[in-house]
């Protein structure tokens, strides 16, 4: 029987989580809707708020039961009205909080999509300018290096790793493992399917960007390597310095 568990997509912002998302949620068994960002906020309960909670008598277990049921509902009625039986949520950040996700749905699956970290910063600095890149390159280190950690904790049944760069040059290729790994049959025509709920802004970008690259399909792989012909010296300079380490042992020149 295949496996009903949730699945969560975890990683740098700029690193394809999108692209991944729109993947998955053209498969017919999938729902993988808008980024939530809602246990972020959900996580304070069991942070900063704790004492105030604990006054109520229960134990925390009965607190993760209840969001993680709550949370669960939600993404379950939404992948019902598609006709589907199996939920994702793509939340970048939640790498960050990736031991409360993990605590809240001990069966879910975890994809991590990792990005040459030049590309990434050179993504920010393209969407929201020099600030953003600057701020990007801790933010790459500590995120792909947080989800590395965590994935290496839950093990290879329930963490899995695949890189953009793979996954735009050979998408078949990059996608029939990840599928084999949710347990999933493969259906080549998600790669056909993407951009059908996409945000209006993803969308309008990812198809200037088609037609700037000469992309016939829906994925293009125009955009690797530009971050080491867009970022001036001294962001590289910069990145190597607080990055380089990372960069290097994941197999980046």
């Amino acid at each position: 029987m295949l496996s009903d568990s949730p699945i969560f997509i975890i990683g740098a912002p700029r690193s394809g989580t999108t692209l991944l998302r729109l993947l998955l949620d053209a498969h017919p068994a999938i729902a993988a809707g808008p980024e939530t960002r809602f246990l972020l906020d959900l996580a304070k309960i069991f942070d900063q708020h704790w004492d105030r909670l604990s006054r109520f008598g229960f134990e925390r277990a009965a607190w993760v039961a209840k969001v993680a049921r709550f949370f669960a509902e939600t993404h379950e009625e939404y992948a019902a009205s598609r006709g589907k039986r199996r939920w994702c949520e793509k939340t970048p950040r939640y790498t960050i909080i990736a031991d409360l996700v993990d605590e809240l749905y001990p069966d879910a699956q975890f994809l991590h999509i990792i990005r040459d970290g030049f590309d990434v910063v050179a993504s920010h600095k393209d969407r929201w300018g020099h600030a953003s890149a600057l701020e990007a390159i801790d933010d790459w280190k500590m995120l792909v290096g947080k989800a590395c950690k965590f994935g290496a904790k839950v093990g290879p049944q329930r963490y899995h790793e695949l890189r953009y760069e793979a996954l735009v040059a050979d998408p078949e290729g990059a996608l029939r493992p990840v599928f084999e790994f949710l347990g999933e049959t493969w259906h080549p025509e998600v790669l056909e399917s993407t951009g059908q709920t996409a945000p209006k802004h993803y969308a309008e970008h990812t198809a200037r960007r088609r037609e700037e690259g000469g992309a016939d399909g829906p994925i293009y792989a125009s955009r690797v390597g530009v971050g080491r012909q867009e970022l001036g010296f001294w962001l590289r300079r910069r990145f190597v310095r607080r990055a380089g380490k990372l960069h290097r042992e994941l197999g980046y020149s």
